[in-house]
């Protein structure tokens, strides 16, 4: 793998450990114990994705035979913790913004992966490259619905409603 990939690989990792700190200090914003549970939940997937991600690293640059089958690896562990209607946050300002946030970060995350897939010319981490940004797509088209209802709810506390 060239030097190229391997820093994409590094960067890929720094931008779940941001996520992991942004769950984090979402779920000290939650409202109640089953919200701040679920955030913390979603903080601990990034952590799975970081080790998802040293592993996939690991193996790309140090055993040529994981090569062939690190690409036909399941998708990184993504547990079904998105039950938006268990997460309230103490004012809907708040949570407006933190899933605002989650959304440019879910999109930037896609587009880091797409750059990166396009921009490869080592096989296996463009397959893998075009995994994480399936994953990714999926986590911003559920945090864009949660905020598409949010969004409806906060211009209602406002006066706004109906529309």
């Amino acid at each position: 793998m060239v030097e190229k990939d391997i820093q994409i690989f590094k960067q890929a990792i720094i931008n779940e450990v941001e996520g992991y700190e942004f769950y984090k200090m979402a779920a000290y914003s939650a409202e109640n114990e089953t919200s701040k549970k679920t955030f913390l939940d979603l903080a601990n997937e990034e952590l799975k994705h970081i080790d998802w991600l040293k592993d996939a690293l690991k193996k790309l640059s140090t055993d040529p035979q994981d090569q062939t089958t690190l690409a036909l690896l399941e998708n990184p562990p993504s547990p079904d913790i998105f039950k938006w209607d268990n997460v309230r946050i103490k004012q809907a300002s708040m949570a407006v913004s933190v899933f605002g946030i989650g959304i440019e970060m879910e999109r930037a995350s896609v587009k880091f992966y797409e750059d990166a897939m396009n921009n490869t010319s080592f096989e296996t981490a463009k397959k893998l490259f075009e995994v994480l940004a399936k994953w990714e797509k999926v986590h911003l088209e559920q945090f864009s619905a949660e905020y598409d209802h949010l969004i409806q709810d906060w211009w209602s506390d406002q006066g706004f409603a109906p529309f």
